[in-house]
C-alpha cells in the first residue's frame, strides 16, 4: 500500500508498515553524515552511557563506517537476544508499533538527519533509532523490557490509556538514567544520540533527576520539542522489568481513577528526589525559544 510520510514522500509499504532498507539507496553524504554523529557520540558518551549501552555497540559492530546495513546487524542481534531491525519510512501507528515490539522486532526510520538537522531532530531517524535505541537490545533483561513494553501496548489498546503508557516509554526507553556503582548514567535513547542532551542531563543543575515511580511516571507530561524538565532514574534493568511484568488492570483503573496529570517539572513531597533542579533552562525559554 502507499502511505504519505510527515515528511511529504509517498512510499510503498507492506502490511506491517516495513519497506526493504535498499541499503544502497542511501549517498555517501548520508554515509558521512552518519560517521560524523557517530564519532562524535562516541566521544562524549564514555563515562555518561552505561556500560550495557556501551557494551551493545561493541557487540553489535556499530561503527563509523556508514550506515548500518540492517540485514547484517539483525543476525549479530537476534543471535545475542532474538530481536532483529526492520525498516520503516517514518513513525508507525500504535498498534503496528506495538505488534513489533512483541515480537522482538524494532522498526528504525529509513532516512537520515539532513545536514541543517545535525543538532536536533524531532522525527526518529536511522541515527536515532539505531545508534540511540539498538545496542541495548543486545541487553537481555532490557530486551525483554521491550517486549513487555510492546504486549503491554497491546493490550492497553482497549483501555484508552496509551497516553500514560507513551510516558512510561518516553521517560525510560528515550529519556531515561540509570544508577550505576560508578554514578548516574544514560540510558534513555533520545539522550544517547543527541550531544546537547548528553551533557544537559547529567551536569546541568536545572532538571529534576527523580526516583523510578510507575504510577507517578505515568501521570506526569512531557516535554517532545525541547531538553526534559524531569528525568526519571532506575537502579537497574531488572527493577524496569519487574515493574512491567505486573497486571497493569488495577493500575490503569487508578489512573483512571485519579484523573492526575502533573506537569513536566513537578516535584511532590512523595518523590524520592535525586537532584531537585532549579528549571532555570526552561524557565529562560529553553534552547527552541532562544534559537527563534
Amino acid at each position: 500500500m502507499l502511505i504519505t510520510t510527515r515528511l511529504g514522500r509517498t512510499v510503498e509499504v507492506n502490511e506491517d508498515y516495513t519497506v526493504d532498507q535498499k541499503w544502497d539507496h542511501f549517498t555517501q553524504e548520508e554515509h558521512d553524515r552518519w560517521d560524523r554523529l557517530y564519532a562524535r557520540q562516541c566521544n562524549l558518551l564514555p563515562g555518561r552511557a552505561c556500560d550495557e549501552f556501551m557494551e551493545g555497540l561493541k557487540l553489535l559492530k556499530l561503527s563509523d563506517s556508514g550506515i548500518p546495513n540492517f540485514e547484517e546487524l539483525s543476525e549479530r542481534l537476534k543471535a545475542a537476544t532474538g530481536w532483529t531491525v526492520v525498516a520503516v519510512p517514518d513513525l508507525v501507528p500504535d498498534e503496528v508499533f506495538f505488534d513489533h515490539l512483541a515480537n522482538r522486532r524494532f522498526p528504525a526510520g529509513n532516512f537520515i538527519r539532513s545536514e541543517a538537522q545535525l543538532d536536533y531532530l524531532q522525527e526518529p531517524d536511522v541515527f536515532h533509532d539505531v545508534f540511540g535505541h539498538v545496542p541495548l537490545l543486545a541487553n537481555p533483561v532490557f530486551a525483554d523490557y521491550m517486549e513487555a513494553y510492546g504486549k503491554g501496548g497491546q493490550r492497553a489498546m482497549g483501555r484508552g490509556v496509551l497516553k500514560n503508557l507513551a510516558r512510561l516509554y518516553w521517560y525510560t526507553v528515550e529519556f531515561g538514567l540509570i544508577n550505576t556503582p560508578k554514578g548516574m548514567r544514560i540510558y534513555g535513547a533520545g539522550i544517547l544520540s543527541s550531544k546537547a542532551e548528553s551533557i544537559f542531563c547529567l551536569e546541568d543543575a536545572s532538571p529534576n533527576r527523580i526516583h523510578f515511580d510507575l504510577m507517578r511516571l505515568m501521570q506526569t507530561d512531557y516535554r517532545i520539542d525541547d531538553f526534559q524538565q524531569t528525568y526519571w532514574v532506575i537502579d537497574s534493568f531488572q527493577e524496569l522489568l519487574e515493574a512491567t511484568y505486573q497486571d497493569f488492570g488495577p493500575l490503569y483503573d487508578a489512573l483512571e481513577a485519579s484523573n492526575t496529570v502533573y506537569s513536566p517539572a513537578a516535584v511532590l513531597e512523595s518523590d524520592k528526589v535525586h537532584n531537585k533542579g532549579t528549571q532555570a533552562y526552561a524557565n529562560a525559554g529553553g534552547r527552541l525559544a532562544k534559537a527563534s
